[in-house]
């Protein structure tokens, strides 16, 4: 069963703060949620943070910039979909 949009952002926000449980996730071959997280990490944090959230906006940011640094935005987010797509 797909992922709703919510879970799909709760989860890429969980492995942006986890970034150690990637290669877990990796094993796992837990596609989706892995292409959640890459699909976020895209897309950056939400602009419309900055008035309401502005704490939550640069934690997400410094996360994002993490993730990216690691090497974890070279993951192939239509390779990831597709393996999710033949795993359901």
């Amino acid at each position: 069963m797909p992922l709703t949009e919510r879970e799909k952002e709760l989860t890429a926000r969980y492995l942006l703060a986890h970034p150690e449980d990637i290669p877990v996730y990796l094993r796992q071959r837990r596609w989706e949620e892995l292409a959640a997280v890459v699909e976020y990490a895209k897309q950056d944090a939400p602009q419309s943070l900055t008035h309401t959230d502005p704490a939550l906006y640069r934690m997400l940011r410094q996360q994002v910039t993490e993730f990216r640094s690691r090497g974890w935005d070279s993951l192939n987010l239509s390779q990831l979909r597709l393996l999710a797509q033949r795993a359901r």
